[in-house]
């Protein structure tokens, strides 16, 4: 648990915010038309009716790329004033190297180090948290973090237990040091006993790539849909109420809880056994989909835009996924 009463020695916040998704709408009806599904089949068990689709020539660095654009251009920040980019993905370029290096060239950062975080689509959640410590150390003063992903690529598009759940997308926030401290807990977790649960089983040292991976979609995302449901809503609750329990606030001092984009199912089983009112939850995967370490921001770029999310309101965060893994964060919004 990281948390401004645990000798930090500066605050940190979310200074400015920039989002990318793709033009491209991929609707239920149109996967009915390869797949045996309907889109009554799709929304009834995820909430999910729509979802955007990369072009064929674009990357995850692409599609970060324009995000972290919009985000510099948000903070009028310079993007050689950069001292660290993290890109928290798990449809990155190439496994080496970082998709946060090729975006730091893309966009001039030429003075900031770069990684990616891979920790499932908690990633964006365990960014925040590596930016946050980094720049209340004193280490730093402008981090980027990004969600980024390009999933229609690295999805099976035979298997609909998963290529219905997932979208493309990006989404960026810089990180800044504050003397108000409005990033005020994390919390981080993971459970390696259920990595079988969600993986890509083949192209890593495990299983290298050959003929048979290939022709099997070894390449592709497998997931176990029960046992990550089961999963996902314990430990959204628990993580939740850490950091609520850290920072000594309640539900009800909670302006919107914005979890991970997964399924619907899981959003209301969770706000519910944590006690959120429906005015309190923000969700668009009903036109988005799952954006893995997207959603996130995507979420927070649309809860502001549409004025859901105002400046100084309270905002819990939570996110879980492969590995498997999860995390929370409370923080005030200050755009």
């Amino acid at each position: 648990m990281i948390g401004l009463r645990r000798g930090l020695v500066r605050g940190a916040r979310i200074s400015a915010l920039g989002v990318h998704v793709p033009e491209r709408v991929l609707t239920n009806e149109e996967i009915s038309q390869f797949l045996d599904t309907s889109d009554e089949w799709i929304t009834t068990r995820t909430g999910i009716r729509e979802r955007r689709i990369a072009p064929a020539d674009q990357a995850t660095s692409d599609l970060a790329e324009a995000a972290a654009r919009r985000c510099l251009e948000a903070a009028d920040v310079d993007p050689a004033a950069l001292d660290l980019v993290i890109v928290t993905t798990i449809s990155p370029d190439y496994m080496m190297p970082a998709t946060a290096s090729i975006v730091c060239d893309r966009i001039g950062a030429v003075r900031a180090g770069a990684f990616d975080i891979q920790a499932g689509c908690t990633g964006f959640v365990y960014g925040l948290a590596t930016a946050t410590a980094f720049v209340s150390a004193n280490i730093y003063e402008n981090v980027l973090v990004l969600g980024a992903e390009v999933l229609s690529k690295i999805l099976d598009w035979e298997d609909r237990g998963t290529c219905v759940l997932f979208g493309d997308g990006a989404g960026a926030v810089l990180v800044q040091p504050t003397d108000n401290g409005s990033i005020f807990s994390f919390d981080l977790g993971n459970d390696g006993s259920g990595a079988p649960f969600l993986n890509i089983p083949a192209g890593g040292t495990r299983e290298p790539a050959t003929f048979a991976s290939v022709r099997d979609h070894r390449h592709a995302m497998h997931m176990t849909g029960s046992e990550v449901f089961k999963f996902a809503t314990r430990t959204v609750v628990e993580s939740c109420e850490k950091v609520l329990g850290d920072a000594g606030i309640g539900v009800d001092d909670v302006d919107l809880f914005v979890p991970h984009q997964a399924n619907i199912r899981i959003i209301e089983s969770a706000a519910r056994r944590l006690g959120f009112r429906e005015s309190q939850v923000f969700a668009n995967l009903d036109r988005f989909g799952n954006t893995s370490c997207a959603s996130i921001p995507i979420c927070l770029h649309e809860a502001s835009e549409t004025g859901r999310l105002k400046k100084g309101d309270t905002l819990l965060l939570a996110g879980f996924g492969a590995g498997l893994t999860w995390g929370s964060c409370l923080t005030r919004w200050e755009l």
